[in-house]
């Protein structure tokens, strides 16, 4: 395919080109003291980039050394809440936005320093998901949402559906020509996806703004709706929800089994070097909605730790990661989409783009600890044919503490 130069222009605020931020100022002569920054990242390309990353930033300040340690993403909110206290966890680490409220109320994080500046220079969704009660912690290192990939040895352009109905009167026809392989496939049993199916009409987890802490909108009518068309859709899917993880979908579009498959950037890579011919499309819209399927989005963030020895070169360091440079380094080593305004050299952003229109940021309010665990199994039990009002009412009681 033609490689093609797309901007990222959905939501931005003019960018700006980095230049020395008060942080540099602060920190330029200050080469006599020798510093360790422990950075906690994911493995599978965000670690290679923090030690490329590391390399580059030392020898731009010699006295500040990058230590890279691997903790997941989804783990380090909880790990930083033991090891923070204890004096042996990182002065810089990564976690998703919608883990902000609960790194803020617990006192884990320091606030981004020269939030102004840092807002001009990156997406404004991004700064967006990065402000807690009026303040903006942390700093972006990617923005991100998922789309319909499609494997195009499976079906052609012009076939990918538009609508769910569209994509389930294609999988009948795929699933009877095609034993063994699968017309659509996902994770059915992660909240992060099966969100998509309680979104018709504008209805959103926990309100417009995502902070309507009465209500989380999980139960509501169009909710419980758009669940029992996701439970409708296990006859062209018919596998139960424990044999439906990312992993098994993973596998079976990168072996070439699944002609459609919703998941994120984090996956060009991979399936790239599957040698899959592969594109990316909007999600389709939902049974009475005439747009794409409203999706999450998400901030990929680096936090400084509040229980840093070293605040300032900390703060040095993850706005180090934000510069063009950096951001262009991350999306060649991950595909993740840059969380400020630059050209990226990729066939596939313009789907995602596209999909971003329609996506929403997660919440970030304390409650949303508990939605993945509750709406997860929630998902896995309407799945396999368990009562949607009764599972939604029992989610909606878990996120919100009531028994």
């Amino acid at each position: 395919m033609k490689k093609q130069w797309l901007y990222v222009v959905l939501l931005l605020v003019p960018g700006l080109v980095f230049g020395a931020g008060e942080n540099e100022k602060q920190m330029a002569g200050a080469a006599g003291k020798e510093v360790t920054l422990t950075v906690w990242e994911s493995t599978n390309g965000p670690d290679e980039f923090i030690k490329q990353a590391g390399s580059a930033f030392t020898q731009k300040y010699p006295s500040i050394k990058i230590k890279y340690v691997n903790v997941e993403l989804g783990d380090a909110a909880g790990q930083i809440a033991l090891d923070g206290p204890a004096g042996v966890g990182p002065d810089v680490f990564a976690a998703p936005h919608d883990k902000l409220g609960e790194l803020v109320s617990g006192g884990h994080i320091l606030a981004t320093k020269n939030p102004d500046a840092i807002k001009k220079q990156i997406l404004s969704s991004c700064a967006t998901a990065l402000t807690y009660n009026g303040k903006m912690y942390g700093y972006p290192v990617s923005a991100e949402t998922y789309a319909l990939f499609y494997n195009r040895a499976l079906i052609k352009d012009s076939e990918v559906p538009k609508t769910w109905e569209d994509l389930v009167t294609f999988a009948k026809k795929f699933n009877s020509a095609n034993p063994g392989k699968y017309a659509f496939i996902m994770d059915v049993g992660n909240a992060y996806y099966t969100i998509i199916f309680t979104t018709s009409d504008g209805n959103r987890l926990f309100g417009p703004n995502g902070n309507d802490i009465t209500n989380t909108n999980i139960n509501s009518d169009k909710s419980i709706k758009g669940m029992k068309f996701f439970q409708s859709l296990k006859f062209i899917l018919n596998v139960p929800a424990a044999d439906l993880t990312t992993s098994v979908a993973d596998t079976a579009f990168s072996s070439g089994k699944a002609a459609m498959y919703i998941t994120g950037l984090w996956n060009v890579v991979p399936f790239k070097n599957a040698n899959i011919d592969f594109g990316v499309a909007p999600l389709p819209s939902l049974p009475g909605d005439k747009t794409p399927a409203a999706s999450f989005s998400g901030t990929r963030a680096m936090f400084v730790s509040a229980y840093s020895d070293h605040p300032d070169e900390a703060n040095l360091f993850a706005e180090f990661l934000v510069s063009p440079e950096m951001q262009q380094l991350r999306f060649k080593i991950t595909g993740a989409l840059p969380a400020i305004n630059i050209k990226v050299d990729s066939p596939y952003m313009a789907g995602f783009l596209k999909q971003l229109e329609y996506a929403f940021p997660m919440p970030s309010i304390p409650q949303m600890g508990a939605y993945w665990e509750a709406m997860g199994n929630a998902s896995k039990n309407i799945w396999d044919g368990a009562d949607v009002k009764k599972e939604l009412d029992a989610c909606n009681a878990a996120i919100l503490g009531k028994k």
